[in-house]
C-alpha cells in the first residue's frame, strides 16, 4: 500500500553528484518562509533561492548565506565562512542552534 503525501508537503529531490547526497529543490521544499522565536527577537527567512536572511533583535540582515534541506535537516553555510545546522521537527516548528523558532504565517 502507498502513502498518500498531502501536495504542500512534496519536493523535488535534487542529486549532489560530488556527494551523492539527495537534496531538496530550490524554492520546492515546505519549508520555504520567515521562521521567528517565540519573543519574536531573531526572524530567519529562508528564501526559495536557497539563500537566507536572519534578524536579531533590532538588526536586520545579522547573518546571511546559504542553505540546503535534506528531509528534516538545514544545514546553513554564513557569507563569512560560519556554518550552523538544525531540523525540522514537524512543518512548523525549526530547531536551531539552541533555538526554538515557529512558522510565521504569511500575510
Amino acid at each position: 500500500m502507498r502513502a498518500l503525501v498531502p501536495a504542500a508537503l512534496c519536493a523535488a529531490v535534487l542529486i549532489n553528484p560530488a556527494s551523492g547526497d539527495q537534496t531538496m529543490a530550490e524554492a520546492n521544499h515546505p519549508y520555504v518562509g520567515m521562521w521567528v522565536t517565540k519573543d519574536g527577537h531573531v526572524r530567519h527567512e529562508l528564501l526559495p533561492d536557497n539563500r537566507y536572511d536572519e534578524a536579531r533583535g533590532s538588526r536586520q540582515s545579522a547573518y546571511q548565506g546559504r542553505y540546503e534541506v535534506t528531509g528534516n535537516h538545514i544545514e546553513y553555510w554564513d557569507d563569512t565562512g560560519f556554518t550552523a545546522d538544525g531540523d525540522f521537527v514537524d512543518v512548523d516548528t525549526l530547531h536551531h542552534g539552541g533555538m526554538i523558532l515557529y512558522r510565521q504565517p504569511q500575510r
